[in-house]
């Protein structure tokens, strides 16, 4: 008889199986541990501590070639010309060996911030391989981006026009801008992921474009080459691409009648499977779809078709990451509808603050294990004082889960590490890498002194040498 608290679609079957698509490629079980990049995770909680994020390196890399590979091979020509530029969205995660990841595998790099910015010029990135988001880009920052010459900026508002404009004149130089767009198109996504439809911060509404245009065209710093769209994340189908693709081909042949566009950016939104109930379709078929969308519309407008850019970042680095964390209490809560047991571990919303968010679903296994326990349903809840503080709402677990396990939660390579927080004065763990049997920090752990060291009032008071720390079980004193 089925829980009557579990989800309709989550299936009660091996509590220790892997699910293909939502696990890393390469995961394996060897001994009853599972395996990631050729390394027995219990080897890595030994030496580094749990919770931490590790990431498959040459996952990641296969990922971002094969989406590069499926849209150049879409938009492909009879003369063999390059035709596509795709950007990584490094606020999915950005470290710098992350950026040299992308781009030893032909990707550019798109930033969102200052900070972000910082990283991809101190990890050794072209400036003008790099692209500049954000709808509110502080002064500096833009200051910051047109001084090292970055390729191009995604002006998001009127005022954005004449920031970056009178930055690039006071620089001397002729800064490469694109404009977003606010299509209109609803992607079937989260409210808060869906990025393009009327009522949002981001982009230009359609019908102010042309004056938008225009202006920018008068600014004799500033060099119009596209315009750009984003309808959301999380996406799992191309029709919402192919429809947003559609209508921003039309305002491309509409503008560049007056002056030519070289090319048209479509964003990036494309999902991924978090549980084995998740069904996105093959990033080919998409490129596919997206491609056939382009070229029917360029032949109706009697228009060529532009240099095409994409801006994935989930699709590439979420499935080749896990968080490995430790079991600490299992508590058995019964309700009028049954038992629900809750499987609390040394993190939380602290390292992925995205359940308690958007309500995201992930996938968790016992890693340092195998069991033949009967499934349970098991809620995987954080260590942090909220009760939405939940990592797994649902997920069957073998009964026999017990303090000291390590549990593995997959996907979580996008939007862990970046919007991690110290909610409860919580150091936040490490991101590390593995890749043919070696594993390497990417980001250390935070101690915490760290987190000491930038509150004042600790100054010169002499706590730390009078009150030393006691050993902890996140691997550090």
């Amino acid at each position: 008889m089925p829980h009557p608290l579990a989800p309709q679609l989550l299936d009660a079957g091996d509590p220790n199986a892997l699910a293909a698509e939502v696990w890393p490629e390469g995961t394996e079980r060897v001994d009853g541990a599972l395996r990631f990049g050729g390394v027995d995770v219990r080897e890595i909680a030994e030496q580094h501590g749990t919770p931490f994020l590790l990431v498959d390196e040459t996952v990641a890399r296969a990922r971002a070639r094969r989406i590069r590979e499926a849209f150049e091979a879409a938009f492909a020509t009879e003369d063999d010309a390059q035709r596509v530029d795709v950007y990584y969205a490094g606020k999915a995660l950005l470290t710098a060996e992350v950026a040299r990841w992308m781009r030893a595998e032909g990707l550019r790099i798109d930033v969102c911030s200052g900070g972000e910015l910082a990283i991809a010029l101190r990890a050794g990135i072209e400036p003008e391989a790099i692209g500049y988001h954000g709808n509110n880009k502080g002064e500096r920052d833009i200051e910051a981006g047109v001084a090292a010459g970055i390729g191009t900026f995604v002006l998001d508002s009127p005022i954005e026009a004449e920031r970056v404009a009178a930055a690039a004149a006071r620089a001397g130089r002729v800064q490469r801008v694109r404009l977003r767009i606010s299509v209109g198109v609803h992607a079937s996504t989260h409210e808060f992921l869906a990025t393009s439809h009327e009522d949002q911060k981001f982009g230009v509404p359609v019908d102010e474009v042309p004056a938008l245009v225009a202006r920018i065209r008068q600014l004799p710093s500033l060099e119009l080459v596209g315009l750009h769209t984003h309808i959301g994340s999380q996406i799992f189908d191309a029709s919402g691409f192919a429809e947003s693709a559609r209508r921003m081909l039309a305002l491309h042949a509409e503008l560049g009648a007056d002056a030519p566009l070289e090319e048209l950016n479509l964003g990036g939104g494309f999902g991924i499977a978090y549980t084995a109930a998740d069904r996105p379709e093959p990033i080919e078929q998409i490129a596919a779809s997206l491609a056939d969308a382009v070229r029917s519309a360029a032949d109706e407008l009697g228009v060529p078709v532009p240099r095409i850019a994409i801006e994935p970042g989930r699709w590439i680095v979420g499935p080749a990451g896990v968080t490995v964390y430790t079991v600490g209490t299992v508590k058995p809560v019964r309700l009028d509808a049954g038992t629900r047991t809750y499987v609390s571990v040394d993190g939380g919303m602290g390292d992925n603050p995205r359940p308690a968010l958007y309500g995201a679903q992930y996938s968790a296994r016992i890693a340092s294990r195998v069991s033949d326990a009967e499934p349970m349903l098991a809620r995987v809840a954080g260590h942090h004082c909220e009760s939405g503080d939940i990592v797994v709402d649902a997920e069957w677990l073998p009964a026999d889960v017990a303090p000291g396990d390590l549990l593995a939660v997959a996907a979580t390579g996008a939007y862990c590490h970046q919007l991690a927080s110290n909610y409860n004065a919580t150091p936040r763990p490490p991101v590390l890498a593995v890749r043919d049997g070696a594993v390497r920090e990417l980001v250390r752990r935070e101690s915490i002194d760290d987190l000491l060291a930038r509150d004042t009032g600790f100054a010169d008071t002499g706590f730390a040498a009078q009150h030393p720390r006691p050993l902890d079980n996140h691997g550090d004193a």
